[in-house]
């Protein structure tokens, strides 16, 4: 809730789980089944809740019980945000290792764990030890097993979102631990730290376990690449085992009743089953501009009317006057332009931007003829007391006598809140400082509603936006994604282009009306909003890529090498262990028939070198020929590698060569490199062991 000065407070509500959709899991004697964890020398206990949340079963762990004397021990499930490190790392054990602990005790044996976030990463080191034990496996042994089944997804670019602890607690917590891996304590610390480090990292911990790793957007995917990449020395950063799943939105959430119906009877009823099927939203195009506008405006005046009715409730709940109770009813006008923005609120999604030159943005918002407003709606973290002052800043522009009608901020920002913002605004604002937002989503729930995205080029945007296949007239994007190290010149750009895109393309393409009252250019901007997009911003279309990319290989894998009492397991790591012992014997040498200085485009280049591998074989190895062009510091940019074939050996000295033609024109670089094989490796890079040549090679290719 605000205060009267504009303040974000915080209020936490007490939870009676008896009034609430839970029901306790109960064991097979009918009593509570409850799970511990050792915290400091002395268990913590907690019940299992099970919430059914349409056909997936949601389970939560509770400590506040009577198993647990100690209160600290009963307010670790108390809330989110709060306490300290300690408080921290307790609830990611519980949530870890507790989490882990809770599936086995409800005789669940997953194939495949999805660690969302690092803060569950836990989990894996409780996987490892579970399996070293049933399996009687050395650690090595169980750190294959155990990887094989783990997904791990990062949701953050910002360095603040990962959690840190310092060694003396892991010590404190994670002694046992260490003991039943069979690992020192520098060892073990390792695990969840890059070279170099001190505090033990949740997400590296996470990135050195699983198996298979994403980010949560193609432009994440990137940014995460080049975050980590010092846990990978030597492997080009385009290639570090990073992916991405773009994130989505459950549509039937989010669509308004109005647009369901308008769906059903232009697209067909299998929109709803099959959202991911891009033939069904090509039929938007079908959709009459007056149905379509009509049924829009519709939601827009129910939206203005909420907003009027919240808004009342809010200033009275808070004590203001009469006079500003009663103006609410006034606030809004059901045919203007409106732009909503509603969202956590982090400084780095820059919810003020908009507000950055006042004068120009007043003579927007305030002119008679093509009016626009703004609607508001966020939380800050708790503690993120930068995140409030924009909230109150707003807050205060929203009681200038002019732009009171035209500004509105809305508190308490929940689902509910949402679903009126998505559905009723014509336009929503995304401002964040790229590359900051890893994916963003409220802007797909806006889609999903024919509402069109104006954003910077950050996160799911910057995907669509730049995809070859989806027409310009999606939305608008801010700039091109430019990035500047003057952090305020990056906002005074921005912001110049913002107001430049509302008051030459925005504006005049809404208020642009013929005889029938209906904006064609905005109605057609929304139908291909709806057909270029939907197919791709929903759940059914993000969990197929996680199951076709991710658990589905995981699940393979996991059960190839577990067969035999880990059998195959065992003799993956003795494969790793004997070619790591034996990796400093790998080099290249001599590099011959290879380019000359001028090559011709598309013509066939060949490529010989001496690979040396010491007691290794080729079986061992993958030998490549790795290609691109060259920037200006003589680095190899856009780099393509390509599979070299063994011609034969001269002792432990082995003839490679490969043949491949460049498609472009200008200067090329190539080498040559080794890299370990097995075909029971998840990635095709072991960290620490890739082979270069010393020197790369260049050649002019010519047209």
């Amino acid at each position: 809730m605000l205060s009267q000065a504009g303040w974000q407070q915080e209020s936490y509500d007490e939870n009676d789980f008896d009034n609430l959709p839970l029901t306790k899991v109960c064991g097979a004697d009918g009593k509570p089944l409850m799970i511990d964890v050792d915290l400091l020398g002395h268990p913590v206990y907690a019940q299992i809740w099970r919430v059914q949340v349409g056909r997936v079963a949601l389970y939560l762990l509770d400590t506040n019980h009577d198993r647990n004397p100690r209160q600290a021990d009963r307010d670790i499930t108390d809330q989110l945000y709060g306490g300290d490190r300690e408080t921290r790392i307790r609830q990611e054990i519980l949530l870890g290792v507790g989490g882990y602990r809770a599936l086995q005790a409800m005789d669940m044996q997953p194939t495949v764990y999805h660690m969302n976030e690092g803060h569950s990463a836990f989990l894996a080191l409780e996987h490892l030890r579970t399996l070293r034990q049933r399996f009687h496996l050395t650690y090595d042994e169980a750190q294959q097993l155990a990887s094989a089944s783990l997904v791990f997804t990062t949701h953050t670019p910002v360095e603040a979102g990962h959690d840190y602890f310092p060694p003396d607690l892991m010590n404190r917590y994670f002694g046992g631990m260490m003991r039943d891996l069979g690992l020192s304590e520098p060892a073990f610390l390792d695990l969840g730290r890059t070279p170099g480090a001190r505090d033990f990292c949740m997400t590296v911990l996470a990135l050195r376990l699983a198996s298979r790793s994403n980010g949560v957007s193609k432009l994440h995917g990137e940014v995460s690449r080049h975050m980590w990449q010092s846990l990978w020395p030597s492997v080009p950063e385009n290639e570090i085992p990073i992916g991405h799943v773009t994130n989505g939105v459950h549509f039937r959430s989010w669509i308004s009743l109005e647009m369901n119906q308008l769906y059903d009877r232009y697209l067909g009823p299998n929109w709803r089953e099959e959202p991911a099927n891009g033939e069904i939203w090509n039929r938007a195009q079908r959709m009459p501009a007056e149905e379509l506008w009509r049924t829009h405006e519709r939601r827009r005046e129910r939206l203005v009317g909420w907003a009027r009715n919240r808004l009342r409730t809010q200033r009275i709940r808070r004590g203001a006057s009469q006079a500003e109770i009663a103006a609410a009813a006034e606030v809004l006008d059901p045919d203007a332009l409106s732009i909503g923005f509603a969202r956590r609120f982090a400084t780095y999604k820059r919810a003020t931007l908009i507000f950055r030159d006042l004068p120009r943005l007043r003579r927007l918002l305030c002119d008679p003829a093509r009016p626009v407003q703004l609607i508001f709606a966020g939380k800050a973290h708790p503690a993120d007391d930068a995140g409030k002052e924009l909230i109150r800043q707003i807050v205060q522009l929203a009681r200038d006598p002019e732009l009171g009608r035209r500004i509105v901020f809305l508190e308490d920002y929940d689902m509910a809140v949402t679903r009126y913002l998505v559905q009723g605004v014509d336009v929503w604002l995304n401002t964040p400082l790229r590359p900051n937002e890893a994916s963003g989503t409220s802007g797909m729930k806006a889609a999903a509603n024919g509402v069109l995205n104006l954003s910077t080029l950050d996160g799911w945007w910057d995907e669509v936006w730049k995809d070859p296949q989806n027409p310009p007239a999606i939305g608008w994007a801010i700039g091109n994604g430019e990035s500047y190290n003057d952090l305020a010149y990056q906002d005074q750009v921005e912001a110049e282009t913002l107001y430049d895109v509302l008051e030459h393309d925005v504006i005049p393409t809404f208020y642009d009306r013929g005889p029938d009252r209906i904006p064609r250019r905005w109605v057609d901007r929304m139908k291909s909003c709806i057909g270029s997009l939907c197919h791709f911003v929903n759940t059914h279309r993000m969990v197929r890529d996680y199951m076709c990319g991710y658990y589905e290989k995981s699940h393979q894998r996991f059960r190839a090498l577990q067969e035999n009492n880990a059998g195959r397991a065992c003799e993956l790591s003795a494969a790793i262990a004997r070619i790591c012992s034996q990796w400093k014997e790998v080099w290249v040498g001599k590099i011959d028939e290879a380019p000359r200085s001028s090559v011709s485009v598309a013509s066939d280049v060949l490529v010989r070198a001496e690979i040396h591998l010491g007691s290794l074989t080729p079986d061992d190895v993958i030998v490549e020929l790795y290609l691109g062009r060259v920037n200006s510091h003589g680095d190899i940019v856009e780099g393509l590698a390509i599979p070299m074939h063994s011609e034969g050996r001269n002792g432990s000295v082995h003839r490679y060569a490969a043949t491949t033609a460049i498609a472009r024109s200008g200067r090329h670089g190539f080498t040559i490199r080794v890299r370990p094989h097995h075909p029971d490796l998840a990635n095709a890079f072991l960290p620490g062991l890739i082979c270069w040549a010393d020197q790369a090679r260049t050649a002019v290719v010519v047209g």
